[in-house]
């Protein structure tokens, strides 16, 4: 289910039930997922219930916000790279399901976090 602020526009005030999961967030007809460790089979499921939202008229735009390939390393580093492995959710992983047209009509806007963004903290 999906509900709709009060304001202007077609979806203002509605509330939309839909057979979908619940989403992590949202606002104003934005959807956000957050997908960091999950098995893969969660990017099967995140584009499609995008789309039936937005078939429904309850969103305007996803987004997905994952782990950049890269930060696989920086796991290894600290000892952590088994429970981060190729299995789980990471861009590599997402960008075939978008390619492929998992979200239809949907616009998406998707954020793969990177290693560039990494900050030693050596406190």
């Amino acid at each position: 289910m999906a509900s709709c602020p009060p304001g202007r526009g077609p979806r203002a005030g509605r509330q939309v039930d839909s057979p979908t999961h619940q989403i992590d967030c949202y606002r104003n007809g934005v959807a956000l997922e957050i997908e960091w460790n999950n098995k893969d089979p969660f990017f099967d499921r995140v584009p499609d219930n995008f789309r039936l939202l937005f078939d429904l008229r309850a969103i305007s735009v996803g987004v997905i916000v994952t782990r950049g390939d890269e930060l696989q390393e920086i796991f290894k580093e600290i000892g952590r790279g088994s429970s981060y492995g190729a299995s789980t959710t990471h861009m590599s992983k997402l960008l075939p399901k978008i390619e492929g047209g998992g979200a239809a009509g949907c616009p998406l806007l998707v954020f793969g976090i990177t290693k560039r963004l990494h900050v030693e903290d050596d406190a």
